[in-house]
Protein backbone atom coordinates (compact mmCIF):
# COMPACT_ATOMS: atom_id res chain seq x y z
CA UNK A 1 0.00 0.00 0.00
CA UNK A 2 1.61 3.49 -1.40
CA UNK A 3 2.20 5.91 1.69
CA UNK A 4 -0.87 8.40 2.02
CA UNK A 5 -2.01 11.23 4.02
CA UNK A 6 -5.06 12.78 5.61
CA UNK A 7 -6.58 15.72 3.78
CA UNK A 8 -9.46 18.11 5.37
CA UNK A 9 -10.33 21.15 3.67
CA UNK A 10 -12.56 23.14 5.32
CA UNK A 11 -14.31 26.30 4.16
CA UNK A 12 -15.69 28.54 6.68
CA UNK A 13 -18.50 27.78 6.09
CA UNK A 14 -18.61 23.99 5.40
CA UNK A 15 -16.70 20.68 4.94
CA UNK A 16 -15.56 20.89 1.13
CA UNK A 17 -13.04 17.49 0.66
CA UNK A 18 -12.22 14.38 3.38
CA UNK A 19 -10.06 11.72 2.02
CA UNK A 20 -6.87 10.07 1.64
CA UNK A 21 -4.53 11.48 -0.87
CA UNK A 22 -0.92 10.88 -2.40
CA UNK A 23 0.54 14.52 -2.92
CA UNK A 24 -1.33 18.29 -2.13
CA UNK A 25 -0.22 20.97 -4.49
CA UNK A 26 -1.26 24.62 -2.44
CA UNK A 27 -0.39 28.21 -3.23
CA UNK A 28 0.85 29.83 -0.07
CA UNK A 29 2.44 33.38 0.55
CA UNK A 30 5.97 31.52 -0.16
CA UNK A 31 5.06 30.33 -3.22
CA UNK A 32 3.62 26.67 -4.32
CA UNK A 33 3.74 23.92 -1.92
CA UNK A 34 3.65 19.71 -2.71
CA UNK A 35 3.00 18.08 0.29
CA UNK A 36 3.42 14.28 0.00
CA UNK A 37 3.04 12.11 3.49
CA UNK A 38 6.34 12.21 5.45
CA UNK A 39 6.61 16.14 4.66
CA UNK A 40 8.15 17.92 7.18
CA UNK A 41 5.68 19.45 9.63
CA UNK A 42 4.17 22.99 8.44
CA UNK A 43 2.08 26.24 8.74
CA UNK A 44 1.44 28.82 6.15
CA UNK A 45 -0.95 31.18 5.00
CA UNK A 46 -2.79 30.32 2.08
CA UNK A 47 -3.13 32.74 -1.09
CA UNK A 48 -6.01 32.68 -3.13
CA UNK A 49 -5.55 29.72 -5.96
CA UNK A 50 -5.94 26.25 -7.10
CA UNK A 51 -6.01 23.56 -4.82
CA UNK A 52 -4.47 20.16 -6.46
CA UNK A 53 -5.03 16.85 -4.24
CA UNK A 54 -4.50 13.77 -5.95
CA UNK A 55 -6.22 11.36 -4.27
CA UNK A 56 -5.42 7.49 -2.63
CA UNK A 57 -7.23 6.29 -5.95
CA UNK A 58 -5.09 8.00 -8.54
CA UNK A 59 -8.10 10.40 -9.42
CA UNK A 60 -7.48 14.06 -8.73
CA UNK A 61 -10.25 16.68 -7.54
CA UNK A 62 -8.86 20.18 -7.75
CA UNK A 63 -10.65 23.56 -5.77
CA UNK A 64 -10.32 26.84 -5.77
CA UNK A 65 -9.48 28.35 -2.65
CA UNK A 66 -9.64 32.49 -1.46
CA UNK A 67 -7.27 32.86 1.75
CA UNK A 68 -6.88 30.84 4.86
CA UNK A 69 -4.35 28.96 6.36
CA UNK A 70 -2.12 25.34 5.48
CA UNK A 71 -1.05 22.25 8.54
CA UNK A 72 0.56 19.23 8.27
CA UNK A 73 2.04 17.56 11.00
CA UNK A 74 1.48 13.60 10.85
CA UNK A 75 0.50 12.71 7.64
CA UNK A 76 -2.63 15.08 8.42
CA UNK A 77 -3.08 18.13 5.92
CA UNK A 78 -5.15 20.79 7.11
CA UNK A 79 -6.21 23.22 4.89
CA UNK A 80 -8.15 25.61 6.29
CA UNK A 81 -10.28 28.11 3.50
CA UNK A 82 -12.09 31.17 3.85
CA UNK A 83 -13.70 30.57 0.66
CA UNK A 84 -13.30 27.07 -1.38
CA UNK A 85 -15.02 25.45 -3.89
CA UNK A 86 -14.45 22.27 -5.94
CA UNK A 87 -13.68 23.05 -9.50
CA UNK A 88 -16.84 20.92 -10.40
CA UNK A 89 -19.16 23.08 -8.41
CA UNK A 90 -18.05 26.56 -9.99
CA UNK A 91 -20.66 27.55 -12.57
CA UNK A 92 -18.20 28.40 -15.19
CA UNK A 93 -20.41 30.89 -17.13
CA UNK A 94 -21.48 33.35 -13.59
CA UNK A 95 -17.66 32.52 -13.11
CA UNK A 96 -17.16 34.33 -16.66
CA UNK A 97 -19.58 36.54 -15.98
CA UNK A 98 -18.33 37.88 -12.39
CA UNK A 99 -14.52 38.47 -14.17
CA UNK A 100 -15.28 40.48 -17.19
CA UNK A 101 -17.55 42.58 -14.50
CA UNK A 102 -14.30 42.66 -12.36
CA UNK A 103 -12.52 43.54 -15.01
CA UNK A 104 -15.26 46.38 -15.93
CA UNK A 105 -14.64 47.66 -12.31
CA UNK A 106 -10.72 47.63 -12.70
CA UNK A 107 -10.59 49.42 -16.12
CA UNK A 108 -13.31 52.06 -14.43
CA UNK A 109 -11.44 52.25 -11.40
CA UNK A 110 -8.34 52.94 -13.52
CA UNK A 111 -10.17 55.51 -15.78
CA UNK A 112 -11.44 57.55 -11.81
CA UNK A 113 -7.26 57.48 -10.90
CA UNK A 114 -6.43 59.23 -14.45
CA UNK A 115 -9.33 61.57 -14.48
CA UNK A 116 -7.84 63.06 -10.54
CA UNK A 117 -4.31 62.84 -11.90
CA UNK A 118 -5.42 65.19 -14.94
CA UNK A 119 -7.41 67.52 -12.07
CA UNK A 120 -4.56 67.83 -10.23
CA UNK A 121 -2.40 68.49 -13.08
CA UNK A 122 -4.49 71.67 -14.09
CA UNK A 123 -5.19 73.08 -10.32
CA UNK A 124 -1.29 73.15 -10.30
Amino acid sequence: MAAELHVELVAADRSVWSGEATLVVARTTSGDIGVMPGHQPLLGVLESGPVTIRTSDGSTVVAAVHGGFISFADDKLSLLAEIAELADEIDVQRAERALERAKSDTDAASERRAEVRLRAVAAH
